[in-house]
């Protein structure tokens, strides 16, 4: 049975703009969704990125992609509704979109090709307990014997010990301990720490 929690972050058609009204406001929305991420983003070393996810940046990804696709029928949003309601966090645990980002093209082939496995190694740590590995790329596999993919969406499942300690002021580490990229961030920035703990049931 789902969480009272868990129902009210799902995003359903009353929670979404028309396409006529989302023309209107899509330029103050968009501003409000990237102030909105500054506090949702997690560099880790230089090539690394965590994009925590949340019913906001999800309510974008949709309209945006209604409004690109010119979709307007009910079956047509359900299907986006579908695919990225699984991206909002329940309560429970964090999504974060996993980027690895090399600027030239053929440094990140290079790199891809090195760093099979890494969504596996990434962990975050609240205060004392132990490192939290993410369950990676639930809808489908995005690495080959050749490679890895540059974008991986993970969730970190937490215990209920590890978010009252959190919002008891926990602080919250991460790191990649891949054997070709290793990196760690010791403590969180607050914005993030916040913004992170509001995901999180009561």
């Amino acid at each position: 049975m789902e969480s009272r929690l868990e129902n009210m972050q799902k995003l359903d058609r009353d929670k979404l703009f028309t396409l006529e009204q989302y023309s209107e406001i899509r330029n103050d929305f968009r501003q409000k969704v990237l102030e909105h991420k500054k506090n949702r983003r997690l560099p880790i070393g230089p090539n690394a990125t965590l994009y925590f996810e949340d019913v906001l940046t999800m309510q974008y990804q949709i309209q945006e992609m209604l409004r690109i696709e010119k979709i307007f029928d009910i079956a047509g949003i359900q299907e986006e509704l579908n695919a990225y309601n699984p991206l909002i966090p329940d309560g429970k645990n964090w999504k974060a979109t996993f980027m690895i980002e090399f600027s030239d093209e053929n440094e990140r082939k290079k790199q891809l090709a090195r760093m099979i496995g890494i969504e596996d190694t990434i962990w975050i740590k609240i205060g004392d307990h132990k490192p939290v590995n993410p369950i990676a790329d639930e809808d489908l596999e995005r690495d080959t014997e050749e490679k890895t993919s540059s974008v991986h969406f993970l969730r970190f499942e937490l215990d209920d010990e590890m978010i009252k300690d959190l919002k008891g002021g926990a602080p919250i580490s991460a790191g990649i301990d891949h054997p070709v990229y290793r990196y760690r961030v010791d403590s969180l920035a607050d914005n993030l720490r916040q913004s992170l703990i509001q995901d999180l049931g009561p």
